[in-house]
Parts: C-alpha cells; structure tokens; sequence
C-alpha cells in the first residue's frame, strides 16, 4: 500500500497571470495550457474509475487498498480544483476548451461498463502523466523564467503525479484485468490523448495568433522531439508499458520526494491515505 498524502497547494491563482507566461513562449504556453484543459474532466473520470473499483473488491481486499485509494481521491480532486481555477484565467485570455466537451462525450460510453476498463483507461492514462512528470521533474529549468506561481502549479502536480502512479494499475490487477485488454486501451489512449494535446495546443495557438511563427515551431520540435524532448525522452519507458511484467514501480525514481521536501512551504498537508 502506497501513503498518499493530500496536500494544498499554497499559491494564488486569482491574480491574473501573463498571456505567455512560461518565459514568453508561445508553444510551451499553449501545450502547458491544453494539458490543464483536459484535467478537470479527466481527473473526475479517474476517481470515479478508482473509487468504483475499490467497490468492485471483496471486502478484505477494499480495507487493504482503502487508505491508499482515500489518497488517490484527494490528490486527484485537489488537481482537479486548482486547474479549474486556472482554466479561468485561460477563458479570460480568450482560450477556448475544445478538448473538454470531446472528452466528456468520449467518456459518457463508459458508463455502465465493467468496472476494469476505467481502471484500464485511468491506468494508462496515469502512465502518461507519470513520464511527462518525470520529465518534468527532470527538467524543471523549462520553467526558469516562468511565472513562478505557475512553476510551482506544474512541478507541484508532477510530483503527486509519480507519487499514485500506481493506484489504478493495482487495482486493475486485483480485479483480475487482463494484460491484453490492458495494452489495447493504451494503444487507444495514446493514440486519443497525443491527437487531442496536439489538436488543442494548435487551437490555443490560433487562438493567440502565434501558430504560424517560427519561433513556435522551433520551440515545439526543441521541446518534443529534441534530444531531451518530452516524446523523444519518453518513448522506451511508454513502450515499457506493454511488457506482460511491466509495473509503474519499476519506473521509480526520487525526483518526486526530493522536490517534496525541498518545496514543502509551497504546499500545507490536509490529510494522507
């Protein structure tokens, strides 16, 4: 069982912030803002996947994985609050979530399912989030130069992502799901999730006026597939993934936990699962 503490994260999003607030950059601006389009929705859908698989349980194995679970709720919901609250202020830039309302029309077919394939759907989903935070968490000069409540919103969230990577993908385990459906609802995720980040950071472009500037496509290809771009650093550990003997622990490192001590007056603990 992993101890998930739930924390809140000290920092003041009712300012405004700057229209290109990661360090003027257009494209990093605009995929950092298209990711945290996606999480409201997605957050909620993640702890309704894990809360009803805990349900799904027999009940010895629910108080085993209860604590943890009360964990992965609290962290994802106060994810889900705080990009909300940043989200307003895209609205006010004059961003417009188009990824949203796709994602909830997507997600409103799982209802009513077997309780395993929003495990499967979470779990692969949760991959993701688990290597864009190791990258970020090992590349956090990105940020240097950024608005700095920003920059603690981001290595925040990254750290408590690596820290219940594991959550989902147990549960599924402990349910009996199979390795085969678990690698065919990543190759759907991965196939959903970069198509939608993709089509949203363009739209966000547009939107700004800067999706045809140099300046933007250099950064996007410097920043996802340089030689220590996101997907191109990403790749091995992704395809990881669909080892029948793959676990997220496996991909472990201290980068969440040491960005947690150092950082620990950026956030006040609330409670812990």
């Amino acid at each position: 069982m992993t101890e998930l503490v739930v924390r809140r994260l000290l920092i003041d999003l009712e300012t405004p912030v700057a229209r290109h607030w990661c360090n003027g950059d257009a494209f990093l601006t605009a995929w950092f803002n298209a990711l945290s389009m996606s999480f409201p929705v997605g957050e909620q859908f993640f702890i309704d996947s894990v809360r009803n698989g805990l349900k799904a349980l027999p009940p010895e194995q629910q108080a085993r994985s209860r604590e943890e679970v009360q964990g992965f709720i609290g962290q994802e919901a106060t994810h889900r609050r705080i990009h909300a609250l940043f989200n307003a202020q895209l609205e006010r830039h004059g961003l417009h979530n188009a990824w949203e309302p796709r994602a909830r029309k997507r997600l409103q077919l799982m209802e009513g399912s077997d309780p395993r394939h929003g495990l499967a759907i979470t779990a692969a989903n949760e991959h993701f989030t688990a290597l864009f935070a190791e990258w970020m968490l090992s590349h956090p000069h990105l940020l240097d130069g950024c608005e700095p409540r920003l920059k603690t919103l981001w290595l925040w969230h990254s750290a408590e992502e690596a820290e219940h990577k594991n959550t989902a993908f147990d549960l599924y385990q402990a349910l009996g799901g199979s390795h085969g459906w678990r690698v065919r609802w990543m190759r759907r995720v991965t196939v959903i999730f970069l198509s939608d980040t993709l089509r949203q950071t363009a739209h966000n472009l547009w939107r700004d006026g800067t999706l045809w500037r140099w300046s933007t496509w250099v950064s996007g290809t410097r920043h996802l597939l340089g030689r220590d771009g996101l997907l191109r650093q990403s790749f091995n550990p992704w395809r990881a993934y669909f080892r029948r003997d793959f676990h997220p622990n496996q991909q472990h490192s201290d980068l969440s936990a040491r960005w947690l001590v150092d950082n620990a007056s950026a956030y006040l603990a609330v409670g812990s699962g």
